[in-house]
């Protein structure tokens, strides 16, 4: 039952804010009546919300939720000013993604203001497999031992060029509490036309460098 709740739970995205229970039940493989029944446990612990219309949304419990997992990390207060300073200095967007599981979580976020970017949006869910420069960081700092992780954590960043999001380049640096416990990876992407390899070199000096600033290590601590 708690699978289902949860498949229920995580078929809503940013392309899928409302569903109706066809959707739902076109998404999670589950039928109507089941699907009414979950649905109904839910709602009573306001991890769904129920329109007049008869059309389904996550509740005000998931934000709850959210917030508290990010208070976890107690690392907002210092990221926010390193994010904020990157986009700054680099004109390109900046966020910091953690593991879990399989997929990486954009914990924070800083867009730039750019007229063209590419946007990231807090609580954004990507499989690892997908790739991307960030995900390449997480898989290297969390075990991998694959060749490539392997150059990886002896350079201390990763670089992609349209490997996931077409015309878009990203450069990824680990991040480490001063006591070395590691807690995810931070990514400077922008347009590949504008943000060429001098410039990805360039941001991963700028993000050590306001990572240092906020008691943070963009290498592993001795």
């Amino acid at each position: 039952m708690l699978e289902r709740g949860i498949s229920i739970l995580e078929s809503f995205g940013a392309d899928a804010l409302q569903l109706s229970l066809g959707e739902l039940a076109e998404r999670t493989g589950l039928d109507k009546a089941t699907l009414l029944r979950l649905l109904g446990v839910l709602v009573r612990a306001r991890l769904i919300h129920r329109f007049e219309s008869g059309s389904y949304a996550l509740g005000p419990a998931t934000l709850h939720l959210g917030m508290l997992y990010r208070q976890t990390f107690d690392v907002g207060a210092r990221i926010q000013p390193v994010l904020r300073n990157v986009v700054r200095q680099t004109g390109e967007t900046a966020a910091l993604y953690v593991r879990s599981g399989d997929e990486r979580i954009c914990l924070y976020r800083e867009n730039t203001l750019q007229e063209v970017r590419h946007h990231v949006e807090v609580g954004t869910r990507i499989p690892l497999k997908d790739g991307g420069s960030s995900a390449h960081i997480l898989l290297a700092f969390t075990g991998g031992d694959t060749p490539q992780a392997k150059t990886i954590r002896e350079k201390g960043y990763a670089m992609t060029r349209a490997e996931r999001v077409a015309e878009m380049a990203s450069v990824a640096v680990p991040v480490f509490e001063a006591d070395g416990t590691f807690i995810g990876s931070m990514v400077v992407l922008g347009l590949a036309s504008r943000h060429n390899q001098q410039a990805q070199l360039k941001a991963v000096d700028i993000v050590r460098a306001e990572l240092a600033a906020q008691g943070f290590s963009a290498t592993v601590p001795r």
